[in-house]
């Protein structure tokens, strides 16, 4: 009997990390469904009432924070103690969030500092679970199946926005939701007057960055599967995720996501193996074919001035005044609209973030906080880029490509603030970096 119990016990422990993974993909796949807003702006979510709402509505970050440390209670059972090597780059995380609680402690806005620092710290407990225990699994399959998951319905979500939905979300906003907000989110009023899809998103853009960060490792998932579906079938799944994929980024109207992806394919392309005249041909077509189609989608946006664009520039340049002004502590994490409406131009529409991750660091959290992030996102995508290619470990160098996609957007976006990403991104981060450290110290990467 004694036996037997002790064998029910190992099995347990050996199902334990196939259950956290699970656990972890479901939470990630639902952050894309239901955490899909800025934190800034996390008051203005009304907690669900009734099934329809739990079901189609987005939930209050706070929901999102109890499930995470659930899922920290498992992770803390999977991690190997014996065995804690951490790559310096992996302190970096933890630096950054130290700083960003130093610069809390002079905030000119505890609220939105409070709310700010709850998520950063989720997004570092995101990266070590990431590090800590997916990285060191043989094989976290059911991990990226949670995330399928997600990203599928947040495509049928965009696909059924295209078709209708849309329209009927914009009514039943300006009916019934508009009249009770006390001070609504310029970018939210401007999403609900416009025909460009979001999905379940905060806006169009934050969708592309969504597509832009998990398009590329689930689409390799989906083709490592070869021991359940034959190439064929394999095909089909990439081509029935995929196209959908193109089709809500064409839909939400993001340049900066159209640019980014094209470079991602150029990007892949080069990683592939054939002759080189090849590979320039198809990267020169690409290029072509691309760029053209980026000119006629937008064409219009441009004669009408780039508002959007020349309005980036005044954050940014709202965000180097401030950090210039403090560049020490900054504002307080999560506090540029406070100091931008002080200083933005008249003529400008306001914003509550800057639009680019990088120097909202520097504008809240003063020159370390920008140098310990920047050094963090640059120095593991360095560090960590697969030499191998796509051709020898698809799986890690996609999940690297989608990175370089979300870094590259973090230049003009704020998907860093955004649970949905910032939390799916350091998952990311953590696993790419152990997966890397595997490889150098243990021979092949545990994918």
């Amino acid at each position: 009997m004694k036996s037997e119990g002790k064998t029910a016990v190992a099995r347990g422990k050996a199902q334990l990390p196939r259950f956290f993974s699970a656990l972890f993909g479901a939470l990630l796949g639902l952050a894309l469904l239901k955490f899909g807003n800025p934190v800034v702006l996390d008051k203005l979510i009304v907690p669900p009432t009734d099934i329809y709402e739990w079901a189609l509505a987005a939930w209050p970050i706070s929901i999102g924070y109890w499930l995470l440390a659930g899922v920290v209670v498992v992770g803390l059972f999977c991690v190997r103690w014996q065995n804690l090597k951490l790559h310096w780059l992996g302190l970096l995380p933890l630096i950054w969030l130290g700083w960003q609680l130093v610069s809390g402690s002079r905030t000119v806005d505890a609220d939105l500092t409070a709310a700010t620092l709850k998520h950063f710290t989720a997004c570092v407990g995101c990266f070590y679970l990431g590090y800590f225990v997916l990285g060191r699994m043989q094989n976290p399959a059911l991990f990226w199946l949670g995330l399928v998951c997600g990203f599928a319905l947040v495509l049928y979500r965009g696909l059924e926005q295209h078709l209708g939905g849309l329209e009927e979300t914009r009514k039943h906003f300006w009916l019934y939701v508009y009249p009770t907000m006390k001070e609504p989110a310029p970018e939210l009023l401007k999403r609900m007057s416009s025909s460009r899809i979001f999905s379940t998103l905060f806006y169009p853009n934050a969708l592309a960055g969504v597509i832009l960060l998990c398009l590329p490792p689930l689409l390799a998932f989906v083709w490592r599967l070869e021991k359940r579906f034959t190439s064929g079938a394999r095909l089909l799944l990439v081509a029935l995720l995929g196209f959908p994929a193109l089709t809500c980024l064409f839909w939400s109207g993001s340049k900066g996501g159209w640019l980014l992806l094209l470079l991602l394919g150029l990007v892949a392309l080069l990683h592939l193996r054939f002759k080189r005249k090849w590979k320039v041909t198809l990267v020169i077509m690409a290029l072509v074919v691309g760029l053209a189609g980026f000119t006629v989608r937008f064409s219009g946006y441009f004669r009408h001035g780039a508002t959007s664009l020349s309005a980036r520039f005044d954050y940014w340049r709202a965000a180097l005044e401030t950090a210039k002004a403090n560049p020490i502590f900054g504002t307080g994490p999560g506090t540029f609209a406070i100091s931008y409406r002080k200083i933005k131009r008249p003529e400008s529409e306001m914003s509550r973030l800057v639009h680019n991750d990088y120097l909202q660091q520097a504008s809240d959290s003063g020159f370390l906080g920008f140098l310990a992030y920047s050094v963090f996102t640059l120095g593991t995508l360095g560090v960590a880029y697969p030499r191998g290619g796509i051709c020898e470990d698809g799986l890690r160098f996609s999940v690297w490509l989608g990175l370089l996609g979300w870094g590259l957007q973090g230049l003009i976006e704020f998907g860093l603030y955004i649970p949905a990403l910032g939390w799916t991104a350091f998952a990311f981060w953590g696993w790419l970096l152990e997966t890397h450290r595997n490889q150098i110290d243990k021979g092949p990467a545990a994918t």
